[in-house]
């Protein structure tokens, strides 16, 4: 399933499932109770809720429910996350362009969940800074709690997936690299976690280590790969990031960018896509309207 927390005309945050890529069907209207996917996925489980959806739609209970995608404003599809992870150099290419060691283990450091808003959200560079830069990821969101997963079980805790833009303050982190100081603060302002537009449940993608994923600014493509040259892939960073580290549900973990960044100038749109699993679309706005540093 494709689930999106939507709000309406009448600004309510309602979740939706879609059902074609054009129109989503409200849930509210089903019975289903709640906005948030994660907790409505761990009481209902993923195929019993697909298929209250199809009855829905084939029954013809789902009139005055359905959306049109044009009409209503995202929000992040993982309302509560306790933590976002996020994954550093974990493309070779990436760990070479920024003039970085390859690393031995996985790197992390963390956003706040503060910084996430969702698909069509405008990102806003704060004034401090000149240069704000796109990342995209996919990233994994986890459906159960746990700790020490060892990597051949790491299925168990994954929900889904969503697109993540690791938006970066770069003129800050260069600076916090040359101090060696930790980058959080450059990754962590407000709107600087666009993620979206749908939580898909992990059904829906057969290996999430053979999804292309690209990134354009304007009609200009940016970012080109594959999960497949992750460093370290998917089971091996469940299994080091829960070493001693609980994983909560609704937890987000984001799976590092591959090559090609780069800043973005006022008023253009950075749109992330990983195959499969979605398309999220940002307009960037610079706080004090500065042209970016070229880079």
């Amino acid at each position: 399933m494709f689930l999106a927390r939507v709000r309406t005309d009448d600004d309510q945050v309602v979740l939706a499932a879609q059902v074609t890529p054009d129109t989503l069907l409200r849930l509210d209207a089903l019975g289903v109770v709640g906005d948030d996917p994660v907790a409505v996925l761990r009481e209902w489980g993923a195929e019993p809720l697909a298929e209250k959806v199809r009855q829905a739609v084939a029954g013809g209970g789902a009139e005055g429910a359905v959306l049109p995608v044009g009409a209503v404003r995202f929000e992040s599809p993982v309302p509560r996350p306790q933590k976002i992870i996020c994954v550093a150099l974990n493309y070779l290419a990436h760990a070479e362009e920024g003039d970085q060691a390859v690393p031995e283990e996985p790197v992390i450091f963390f956003k706040p969940p503060s910084s996430l808003v969702g698909h069509g959200a405008t990102v806003h560079c704060p004034s401090r800074s000149q240069r704000l830069d796109y990342e995209v990821e996919l990233a994994v969101v986890i459906g159960s709690t746990a700790r020490d997963v060892p990597a051949e079980q790491w299925q168990r805790v994954v929900l889904g997936y969503t697109v993540l833009n690791d938006v970066t303050a770069r003129d800050l982190q260069l600076v916090a690299i040359d101090k060696n100081q930790p980058w959080d603060h450059s990754k962590g302002f407000d709107t600087f976690a666009p993620c979206g537009p749908y939580l898909v449940t992990a059904d829906e993608v057969a290996d999430p280590m053979t999804l292309d994923l690209t990134l354009t600014v304007g009609d200009e493509v940016r970012q080109r790969s594959n999960t497949r040259h992750m460093v370290f892939g998917i089971p091996e960073l469940i299994e080091v990031i829960s070493h001693g580290i609980t994983l909560e549900p609704g937890d987000i973990i984001a799976t590092g960018t591959p090559s090609g960044i780069g800043p973005v100038p006022h008023g253009e749109v950075m749109t992330a896509t990983v195959e499969g699993v979605g398309t999220l679309a940002n307009p960037v706005v610079y706080d004090r309207q500065l042209a970016p540093v070229a880079g």
